[in-house]
């Protein structure tokens, strides 16, 4: 990959999608993790006014900690972007207050969070006339479908969505991102104990990229050891139960006889 034509490109495409829009800059949502600390540092390289978001839910503190260094890093060398934090946790509780115990089980609760923040940088976005720049790398959104419907799914533009997470890396070391980002298990940071992206899936990303690659050439499964069956398995399982997030609403089309 020709790291820095990505990165000239993403920006360059970023920019025109701005002025096209008729819109300011970009809002984003800081987690502490490295697509959105490679999001958020492409968006500042547009010279747009950038504001970036740590949205603490009852956040574990390495998480919030490297949101806050992802924030102070940018803020240091782009004048264009302001960090801003933003404690749910109160919301949250709210709602914990509001909604059905019985339906406050721990995936409602997890995407609960995510539409949450969504709601947040919506009102950012409103207010300050910004677009909301989407963290989703390739094998999440095009590959299992691993993000929250109408929660960090719920965006105006996603600028990594083409590359790959091994992609996504390269490009975050020619950002030069914190290294401590770099190393950081990827998690979504959606559960009281801090479960990792991998303990969710069953398989590590690099696993994930070769089950996608393995489909898309359309390869038999002659000559694959039984770890590679099973990182198959698992992908096929997530990427169907979460394909209605990939495809466009469904519309019923009334025939034309019935109108």
């Amino acid at each position: 990959m020709q790291t820095q034509g990505v990165i000239h490109h993403i920006v360059a495409w970023l920019q025109d999608y701005c002025e096209e829009s008729g819109m300011a800059g970009f809002v984003v949502g800081v987690s502490g993790g490295i697509d959105s600390a490679v999001t958020s540092a492409l968006c500042a390289r547009t010279g747009k006014p950038v504001r970036v978001l740590n949205m603490p839910i009852r956040q574990a503190r390495d998480q919030s900690a490297l949101a806050g260094r992802q924030i102070a890093w940018l803020t240091d060398r782009h004048d264009n972007v302001t960090g801003v934090e933003v404690d749910l946790t109160p919301a949250f509780a709210a709602l914990e207050g509001c909604l059905p115990s019985e339906i406050q089980d721990g995936l409602a609760m997890a995407n609960t969070r995510a539409r949450l923040r969504m709601l947040t940088l919506y009102a950012f976005a409103s207010h300050h006339r910004l677009l909301v720049a989407g963290t989703g790398n390739k094998v999440e959104d095009f590959g299992v479908g691993f993000f929250t419907k109408y929660g960090d799914g719920g965006v105006d533009l996603s600028p990594i969505a083409d590359l790959m997470k091994s992609e996504v890396y390269t490009v975050a070391r020619e950002l030069e991102i914190d290294e401590a980002i770099l190393t950081v298990a990827p998690t979504d940071g959606l559960w009281a104990d801090g479960r990792t992206d991998e303990s969710q899936i069953g398989a590590s990303y690099a696993e994930l990229e070769w089950a996608m690659t393995h489909m898309a050439a359309e390869r038999d499964e002659a000559g694959l050891d039984a770890r590679q069956k099973d990182v198959l398995a698992i992908f096929r399982r997530f990427r169907r139960a979460n394909l209605h997030k990939m495809q466009p609403i469904p519309v019923c089309v009334i025939p034309a006889e019935l109108r």
